[in-house]
């Protein structure tokens, strides 16, 4: 059945690839985009994600096909020579050509999101080399194939950020946050305190009744009380002496007798 199902998906992706050279003699081949990171470094043993994602100006359909190829690095490596077809996908159907990815291969790609990605699950040494991505969607078929160079390294080769350091930084960090807000908040107080003490002084004032101005106080003149009726101002009174004496040997007797009483109307 395998072999069965395997030789359908290898029938369908000649179709494709004949469609596509159809198209190409018969309209002009547009140019399809397909990006991959340059370098992905595993530990053995691992899992590792090889990302394949591309850019076409046709809707995808149901003739789009993806292939992942790879090439050893090792010399003495089948697959050194030449790059052999590892995995591919066509009309929503999955295939492996390689039994050394036989369970350990898996395609975790979003065809409609324009993502064929794979993984890898676990690596072994003998998947260093170079695996290469290639896309066609009919009539966009014209690309280059884009390249990723898997190494993989011993457990424990990868450098690994310290745990110490990156919880030391991270309370450092909210340290440094709180001590901010609290010196916004003392800077605020200091303001607002300010304000309300300027406000209460300008308040005392606003209230505080204003100045009196001094009365001056003029000096009574001491005399003899006025007789004249209310409502009416008594004017100055002149006062003169008699002489009553009729002789130069008679003493003289001066007695004041009101001479003119001088009033206002």
């Amino acid at each position: 059945m395998e072999l069965k199902r395997l030789r359908k998906l290898h029938q369908r992706v000649l179709v494709v690839g004949f469609i596509a050279f159809i198209l190409s003699a018969s309209v002009p081949a547009l140019a399809i985009d397909i990006y991959t990171e340059p370098e992905v470094m595993v530990e053995n043993g691992t899992a590792c994600v090889l990302r394949c994602t591309f850019k076409s100006n046709e809707v995808v359909s149901s003739y789009i096909a993806a292939t992942w190829y790879f090439q050893s690095n090792q010399p003495d490596h089948k697959f050194f020579k030449e790059p052999n077809t590892i995995f591919y996908f066509y009309g929503g159907g999955l295939g492996q050509s390689s039994e050394d990815y036989k369970d350990r291969l898996q395609f975790i790609g979003d065809i409609n999101k324009k993502d064929v990605s794979i993984r890898i699950n676990p690596v072994q040494f003998g998947d260093n080399g170079t695996y290469t991505c290639e896309v066609k969607n009919p009539p966009d078929i014209s690309g280059k194939r884009a390249r990723t160079e898997l190494r993989v390294v011993l457990k424990g080769a990868l450098p690994r950020a310290s745990t110490p350091v990156i919880v030391g930084a991270v309370i450092g960090v909210l340290l440094l946050l709180v001590l901010i807000l609290v010196a916004v908040c003392i800077v605020m107080k200091v303001i607002h305190s300010r304000n309300d003490y300027e406000g209460c002084i300008n308040l005392e004032n606003a209230c505080a009744p204003p100045p009196q101005p001094i009365k001056k106080t003029e000096p009574k003149l001491e005399g003899p009380p006025s007789t004249s009726p209310p409502g009416q101002a008594q004017g100055p009174v002149i006062y003169v002496q008699l002489d009553h004496s009729g002789s130069k040997n008679s003493f003289h007797k001066m007695e004041p007798v009101v001479y003119a009483d001088i009033r206002k109307n």
